[in-house]
């Protein structure tokens, strides 16, 4: 898959922000006093920032595994195909159908940029089929969706150019989450959307490239530059109890293989909490132990204050 034309020449240095001029299979930053010159691998544009960024361009130059590992060879595939899985994800299809609504009339082609778009998230199969949005689908890895590689710390397109931006399980594994949504909020058009959904009640996933949590106030605050249009658990607490039970087995064992013999023992013991979820995920309790969160909202001129953030709480505690 590669980025159309039209948003291919929108693409900056994300050192500077200025244009690039192509070169071969090369981006060169126009700004005399910059210079930076990014990749193009398998016609997927590199634009990293290495100043700015735990990732290196010749991790990609050299076609390496980054927060993914797409080679995880066909007997990992099988297990995974037959083992039940202990995640529900119960709002997402329902919210991207909500997405769509509310994209549509602000553009006859709407731009959507997926930030950690390098396989298909939950639940998005009606936007990836609505012909009318423009998907620009991005990571810091290469997978078989990815159009563009750059890190979320320095989005590498001008301001206000999207309609929209999703970052469906993402913030967990930036360095900054702050930095990150402050960079959604510079590219985005005024009003336009963004969608991100965030893990509070999970383990440790993706290993070292996991660093932050959110409670459903501390996932609001995270956009307070943003109207809330809507917002509350993607995930519950049934599923929440069974990450909890799996880990708790696989923190007996040291060795990585073991764990991975484990996990099907850890999921057939346990994926039968996440059904819970279908009778918790409104209940105002759930918004205390979910296990993730979703916040849909549109570009604001205005912050939302602290003391009107704590009136937004709808827990039970």
């Amino acid at each position: 898959m590669k980025l159309s034309a039209d948003v291919f020449k929108e693409i900056r240095c994300p050192g500077c922000l200025n244009e690039l001029e192509q070169n071969e299979l090369k981006l060169e930053c126009k700004n005399p006093e910059c210079k930076l010159v990014y990749p193009i691998v398998n016609n997927v544009p590199i634009l990293i920032s290495e100043k700015e960024s735990v990732f290196s361009i010749q991790d990609f130059i050299d076609q390496k595994d980054t927060t993914f590992n797409h080679n995880q060879g066909k007997l990992h595939a099988l297990a995974r195909r037959f083992t039940p899985s202990i995640s529900n994800n119960l709002k997402a299809k329902k919210n991207y159908k909500k997405i769509i609504s509310e994209l549509v009339p602000l553009s006859s082609n709407p731009k959507v940029l997926v930030i950690g778009g390098s396989i298909i998230g939950v639940g998005m199969e009606d936007i990836l089929h609505e012909s009318s949005i423009n998907l620009i689908e991005s990571d810091i890895s290469f997978g078989p969706r990815t159009q563009i590689v750059f890190d979320a710390h320095n989005i590498p397109f001008p301001d206000n150019f999207f309609d929209g931006v999703i970052l469906q399980a993402v913030l967990e594994h930036v360095v900054d989450p702050f930095k990150c949504v402050a960079e959604v909020h510079r590219v985005l058009k005024s009003g336009g959307l963004v969608y991100a959904e965030t893990p509070f009640m999970q383990q440790v996933h993706m290993g070292k490239y996991d660093f932050h949590r959110f409670s459903h106030l501390g996932h609001r605050r995270l956009f307070r530059h943003f109207n809330e249009i809507e917002s509350g658990a993607i995930c519950g607490p049934g599923m929440a109890l069974a990450w909890a039970y799996s880990h708790f087995i696989f923190s007996f064992f040291s060795s990585r293989r073991m764990r991975k013999f484990l996990i099907p023992f850890a999921s057939f013991t346990s994926f039968f909490w996440k059904y819970f979820d279908y009778i918790l995920i409104d209940k105002p309790g759930t918004l205390d132990a979910a296990s993730g969160y979703f916040f849909l909202g549109s570009k604001s001129g205005s912050v939302l204050d602290d003391s009107e953030l704590l009136k937004q709480y709808r827990g039970l505690l």
